[in-house]
């Protein structure tokens, strides 16, 4: 078949160029005339459409390039020039498919640029035929043209140059905007690929290729986030874990969409971000998230390691320049060793960065710098990982760092031993320490790569040697931590050392002391290991340590010893599972080994005490760790034997304080991994924390707005768990705290309405009961019915009763209550609380009032028949309405304040206590002393020491190391001061509160101060309560000047009265916000602070300093935006950015009222001159909304400071305040866009965030998507010339390409059909072909540089891959865009 075709193609083709012989012999001087050429022609064609016609389809392609060969072959332009125009005849006959044709022509091989008048002919005849093509195939022959022009080398004689310049013609015709062959968004992915940034296009080419880039660039400005280089975040922040900081984990670029021409600081390495935030204690987990790095794949990472490399290299520059830099004391660098020692250990161990590379990429930038000073810091870092590792690792990875001794330890005489008094001696020590380890490893290996100890570390190692000779080691120096770090892999040495420690805090095991309670005694040792002793030991000692504890606690457990464990191991314990680096031993092993294995061995006491722990000394726990134990303790609370009243408080207190503290931004991602079975995160019999949870997650809303946009609770992902709690516990919910609930939770409770019994007929029926209670004669009768599962829960009320009428108890109310049981009597205490509300509601006040108050009172600390705390939480959290609302408030006011017993409690744990627990050796005595001028009783002692006749109670406590009612009432404070904020009547009420009780707030363990209230509507009288929130939080005597409020509050804010309210100006706003960098804020041991880092902290505190003003909302807002957009002393122009990077922090923190201004500025902008006059501004729209560039020059304006200011809001905000844009785009400014100008400035606006919303919330994205055409609709009827139409197009190819694909192809036809024909015909490639008629207008638009190309098919993308693929680099599969 193959020779047939060949051989008739041939017989067709050279009977028409075969020449006679007298044209042979005067070659050049015969011509034809054009009728001759004609016929030649039409015969030519008519023979040829014959035979294409007997043609099956496969063979098609090999005719052509057949032909193609055919023509190359000859040698007389004459020929090539009449085949050529038999070839165009052909495709413009509708014979041969244009493609098809091109395609054989440009890869033919005979086509080469030495072949002058072929190559002049060949690229004539594409530019000729081109238009009949599809725009992908227009795509691939430019892919095709610029790579055969690629080919010619750059040096070629002038002579030809003209004809090699068909060509050029080529390329310029298909990027010919007007003749709109293909989307140019196509033509620049191409010309991207071939020539990417920095690269020059060919000579022939010329200035071709960068002027259509150039057109991209205002295309790329759309897509781009102004300034974006300079903005950073808060690490821990709820904005830091969204997609905004992400980048590419080979190069630390900037994950940016489509072949645009961005700026060139965009393609950077963005080495400052990763650097800021490894640099941020607590941030591992966000670095992971930036470089997509999973723990569970190990894969290393040489960009982290090298910022890893380059901090340390930054902390021995600090160590050098340091002015009180002294070996033995360190300095505030050593905060920063702490702080990568800390992250070396973890990005090495689960393999992200290379430790022998590491060592070896330190030794080349050390080398030659003379940096010395932190010698011993940098060795004692290394340290940290050799000893822990070693052993598991090959020699030769850890020898490097003799390589970086020789060059740090220059000295030829020996270094003298420090004074080891002194906890810095550790680090002295470090070298001869890794040198132990690594001759301890090579002995191990037999191998001959032992190295003898250099000469300079000779006395250190002496004395290490002497020292492990003497077998009584004392606590008083560091001598016990030196041999444990230099023999921890040697079970020889290191036993001696770690064996004196352990029994340190073992105690002996004669000894004895009193625990608070009744029969609860413990091992002797009161003294934890100092934190500067723990920080001394290497991780390898410290995981040595943590495990023997743990072990012990596990024995002690399963032996059920009724001696509990000492106060020095549990405190020492706490401290231990500070350390991050030993997190699989320390937290993990807490939470799913320990715990799990005391609660089998069922040794209640252990624990208790671990649950203490929990509450009292842990930081930083990370929340999957907390949403666990709380799984955990739910599953407790049903087990027979936590129905006792000591532990059932302390695992209901503990859930309380796990609840409360969870951060808005990890209420979301926690509690969706339980979506399959919420259950086990919900209580099945605590009304009082499912209550906890719901306010939770109310406050997580309105701080993260993840409902924005939603009205209804259904289809949003905590329905479920919303419904599980109605189920088990069914309550309502009172109006005015309703009314703070984000509008899905409002809907939700107002749709499951529960029916309240009347407080009536709560009355009917304890009056029915107590006279049962007294007309009963039998002892057992009464007890079998008060007590009995499924009775009433009235037994409180009865005992109110009874105190009021007879101030008097007998014995059998004490063992109804011991028979009740702790777990029942909650619904008791429920009952309670909501029958005395309707007691002082009907009191006459005056002596009755006081009576009441009285009785209440001894309930609570003569009788001991409900603790302070448990009543207090279930009074806030009933649903009362109006009058009886402020009732229950007054009685909660009453309870704290009115008798002294409370308020001796609170004054003297704060005047006798200090909330820096890690630095004390003393606490237990402190603890004790407490509780026996205060003592817990639990078990109704008082009732039983009141009866007639008194009993004797011996009840068995379980230990309490921590623990007392103050510090259990914090978590109910919190609450208890959202429910006063809710009621303007009381909230006045809640700064006596604070007055008297605000000192407690420096013990609480989450933040400086209580949690701002999550109303988002917080205004007005109720800032004056927050002022008072503020200013208990802010005073602490122990702290810097400024480290909470700043000194301009301190100074007016907090003296403001209603009559002289205090206005802040500008000045104040700017001190503000100038306090985020760097701030007054003093570096600190963050392991045990409430905030992870500097930065979070200053964030915190100003938020809620700007909450606690007396100025609305919106004039905060506004007062924080005119920080950038007015001209301001205080503010550098050279820092802006830095600046709107701190706004945008702190205004996304505050809830919606805040930042929701933004929107009006914007309005305003739009609705400006600039923008709606076109002739206000005569400049190039995209020259005055580059921000940086007009900065930069002086000619900035308020449209581009608003932009810029935009942009680093969004950049910060959440996924769900930024799920207001659609909303705001259709509703607010869609009505009002209708210049050209308008319309680029909201592409600018809103064009970044694409990618975002993509990624996070793709509904959002493709509202955004049809809000943009609908305003190009707008302008277009509006506009009678549109100069800015292909940067307009450009922009709406690549939301199609990169993010939108078909989904939206159907809004978009009906639009594009209404446009002018000018854009209707540069947009046909976005729509079907048989939708859109090409009008004759069109055509003219075209004309102009092409015949053709009005009629060109518009070929219809027929399938979202295949989009896709016209765009995406072959290797690229993350930009198809079918939508998410």
């Amino acid at each position: 078949m193959a020779l047939s075709m060949e051989t008739q193609l041939q017989s067709i083709f050279e009977d028409v160029v075969k020449t006679e012989m007298i044209e042979e012999a005067f070659a050049g001087m015969f011509m034809d005339t054009p009728e001759d050429e004609r016929t030649k022609l039409i015969s030519c064609l008519g023979a040829f459409r014959h035979y294409w016609g007997t043609l099956p389809q496969e063979s098609h392609e090999q005719c052509v390039q057949w032909i193609v060969r055919f023509i190359h072959s000859q040698h007389s332009p004459k020929r090539i020039s009449f085949l050529h125009d038999c070839l165009a005849m052909a495709v413009e006959t509708s014979l041969l498919p244009p493609r098809m044709v091109c395609v054989a022509l440009i890869s033919s091989d005979s086509l080469e640029w030495e072949r002058t008048q072929l190559w002049a002919l060949t690229f004539k005849l594409i530019r000729k035929i081109i238009g009949g093509m599809d725009y992908k195939g227009v795509r691939d022959l430019l892919k095709a043209v610029l790579e055969k022009i690629q080919s010619i080398p750059t040096t070629v004689s002038s002579a030809i140059v003209q004809q090699l310049l068909a060509a050029r013609e080529v390329v310029e015709y298909i990027l010919d905007r007007n003749a709109c062959l293909l989307p140019a968004y196509f033509a620049i992915a191409e010309i991207r690929k071939m020539y990417p940034e920095g690269q020059l296009s060919h000579w022939l080419l010329g200035s071709l290729i960068s002027d259509f880039v150039d057109s991209f660039r205002p295309t790329a400005r759309i897509n781009s986030i102004c300034g974006r280089c300079s903005l950073l975040p808060v690490v821990n922040n709820s904005g830091a874990i969204c997609n905004s900081w992400k980048l590419d984990p080979t190069n630390l670029h900037f994950p940016l969409r489509g072949m645009l021409p961005f700026d060139k600081d965009l393609f950077e390495p963005q080495t400052g971000l990763l650097r800021y935030v490894l640099e941020q204690p607590y941030s591992r987990e966000m670095v992971c998230n930036m470089l997509g790095l999973n723990k569970q794949h190990k894969q290393r990472c040489p960009v982290l390691e090298e910022q890893l490399v380059d901090l340390v290299v930054y902390a021995m520059e600090r160590s050098e320049t340091e002015e009180h830099f002294d070996a033995d004391i360190g300095g505030t660098s050593q905060l920063l060793w702490q702080h990568l020692s800390s992250q070396l250990i973890f990005f090495v161990l689960f393999q992200f960065a290379s430790f022998p590379h590491m060592v070896l990429s330190l030794h080349q930038k050390l080398a030659g710098r003379g940096l010395i000073k932190g010698r011993d810091h940098l060795m004692w870092v290394l340290l940290q990982f050799i000893s822990g590792s070693i052993q598991k690792n090959a020699l030769a990875d850890f020898l490097p760092v003799m390589k970086l001794f020789d060059l740090l330890y220059p000295e030829k005489e020996c270094i003298p031993v420090p004074d080891i008094n002194k906890p810095q001696s550790t680090h002295s020590f470090a070298m001869t320490c890794i040198w132990i380890h690594l001759n301890r490893k090579a002995q191990n290996d037999n191998s001959k790569l032992q190295i003898p100890i250099p000469h300079s570390l000779k006395l250190h190692h002496e004395f290490l040697q002497q020292s492990l000779r003497n077998k009584t080691l004392g606590m008083s120096d560091y001598k016990i931590a030196l041999l444990c770090n230099a023999y921890s892999t040697n079970s020889d040495c290191f036993t001696l050392p770690m064996g004196v420690l352990v029994e340190t805090i073992y105690g002996n095991g004669a000894m004895r002391i009193n625990l608070p309670g009744t029969n609860c005694m413990a091992s002797g040792s009161v003294t934890p290991l100092p934190m500067n002793l723990l920080d001394s030991l290497t991780v390898h000692a410290k995981m040595s340590l943590i495990h023997s504890i743990a072990t012990r606690v596990i024995k002690l457990a399963q032996a059920k010893s009724s001696i509990t464990l000492a106060p020095a191991l549990v405190e020492t314990y706490s401290r231990l599972l500070v350390y991050m680096e030993i997190e699989s031993l320390g937290i993990k092993g807490f939470i799913s080994q320990l715990l799990p294995n005391v609660f089998k061995s069922h040794a209640w006491g252990i624990l208790h005490t671990l649950l203490e722990m929990f509450s009292y000394r842990m930081h930083h726990i990370q929340p999957h760790y907390r949403v666990q134990l709380l799984s955990h303790l739910h599953s407790l609370a049903a087990v027979p034997q936590t129905n006792q009243n000591q532990l059932h408080l302390c695992v209901e207190s503990t859930a309380l304080r796990l609840i409360t503290a969870l951060g808005s931004s990890e209420v979301q991602p926690q509690f969706t991994r339980f979506l399959s079975d919420p259950k086990t995160v919900l209580s099945a019999e605590s009304e009082e924390l499912n209550r906890a949870l719901i306010l939770t997650l109310a406050r997580a809303t309105h701080v993260t707005d993840f409902f924005t946009g939603s009205d209804s609770i259904h289809g949003t992902w905590c329905k479920d768990i919303l419904q599980t709690i109605m189920n088990f516990t069914p309550h309502n919910w009172a109006s005015h705290t309703l009314s703070c609930f984000p509008a899905p939770l409002q809907a939700f409770f107002k749709q499951n309405n529960v029916p309240q019994e009347s407080r009536f007929n709560l009355k009917k029926n304890v009056e029915e009961e107590y006279r049962k209670w007294k007309s009963m004669a039998n002892e057992n009768d009464i007890i079998t019915h008060f007590s009995m599962q499924g009775s009433p829960p009235l037994f409180l009320c009865l005992l109110w009763k009874m105190l009021l009428e007879t101030d008097h108890i007998n014995q059998i109310g004490f063992r109804v209550l011991e028979r009740i049981g702790a777990r029942a009597l909650v619904a008791h205490v429920r009952t309670f609380a909501d029958f005395l509300v309707y007691e002082f509601s009907t009191s006459a006040g005056g002596q009755q009032l006081n009576k009441c108050i009285e009785i209440l009172n001894d309930m609570v600390w003569k009788y001991n028949i409900v603790t302070l705390d448990r009543l207090i939480l279930c009074l806030a959290m009933r649903s009362h309405e109006g009058n009886e609302a402020q009732v229950c408030y007054f009685i909660i006011q009453l309870l704290l304040l009115k008798p002294n017993d409370f308020r001796n409690r609170v004054n003297d744990f704060v005047k006798e206590n200090a909330p820096e627990h890690w630095l004390q050796s003393d606490w237990h005595n402190k603890h004790m002393s407490y509780h026996k001028k205060y003592p817990e009783k639990l078990y109704f002692e008082g009732l039983a020491d009141q009866v007639n006749p008194p009993m004797q109670l011996q009840p068995q406590y379980l230990p309490i190391y921590f623990g007392n009612v103050c510090l259990r009432f914090l978590p109910v404070f919190d609450i208890v001061i959202h429910r006063f904020l809710e009621l303007l009547p009381v909230s006045k009420s809640l700064e006596t509160l604070l007055d008297h009780l605000g000192g407690l707030y420096k013990f609480h363990g989450e933040c400086g101060s209580p949690e701002v209230h999550p109303d988002e509507r917080v205004s007005g009288s109720e800032t004056q309560e927050l002022n008072g929130v503020a200013q208990k939080g802010g005073k602490d005597d122990n702290r810097t000047p400024g480290w909470c409020l700043s000194e301009t509050y301190l100074k007016f804010g907090m003296n403001a009265r209603e009559d002289n309210v205090w206005l802040p100006d500008d000045t104040y706003y700017c001190k503000l916000i100038g306090r985020l960098s760097p701030g007054p804020f003093p570096n600190c041991d963050w392991r045990f602070n409430e905030f992870p880092n500097p930065a979070a902290h200053a964030l915190h505190v100003t938020c809620v300093e700007l909450m606690a003003l007396a100025v609305s909302g919106k004039d905060v807002g506004n007062a924080l935006l005119n920080v950038a957009l007015k001209s301001q002393p205080l503010v550098p122009r050279e820092n802006i950015t830095a600046w709107m990077n701190a706004i945008g922090l702190v205004i996304t923190a505050l809830p919606e009222p805040y930042w929701i201004v933004l929107h009006d500025r914007i309005v305003s902008v739009i609705g400006s001159p600039v923008l709606t006059s076109e002739t206000e501004w005569a400049g190039y729209p995209f020259a005055l909304l580059d921000f940086t560039a007009c900065h930069q020059s002086y000619s900035e304006m308020n449209c581009s400071y608003v932009l810029a200011l935009a942009h680093a809001v969004w950049h910060h905000s959440s996924i769900g305040q930024l799920s207001l844009i659609p909303k705001f785009l259709s509703e607010t400014l869609k009505p009002i866009v209708q210049t050209e100008f308008q319309l680029l400035y909201v592409y600018h606006l809103v064009g970044p965030f694409l990618q975002r919303f993509q990624q996070e919330r793709t509904r959002c994205m493709l509202e955004i998507g049809v809000a943009f055409y609908e305003m190009l609709q707008a302008v277009d009827q509006h506009c009678h010339h549109l100069s800015y139409m292909d940067p307009i197009c450009d922009f709406l190819y690549h939301i199609k390409y990169m993010y939108t694909g078909d989904s939206v192809k159907e809004q978009v036809e009906k639009i594009i059909m209404t446009l002018r024909p000018a854009m209707k015909l540069r947009l046909r490639f976005i729509t079907h072909s048989s939708l859109i008629e090409t009008s004759s207008s069109a055509a003219a638009a075209a004309a102009s540089s092409s015949s053709s190309a009005a009629q060109a098919p518009a070929s219809s993308l027929s399938a979202s891959s295949a989009a896709a693929a016209a765009v995406a680099s072959p290797s690229s599969t993350q930009r198809a865009h079918t939508p998410m």
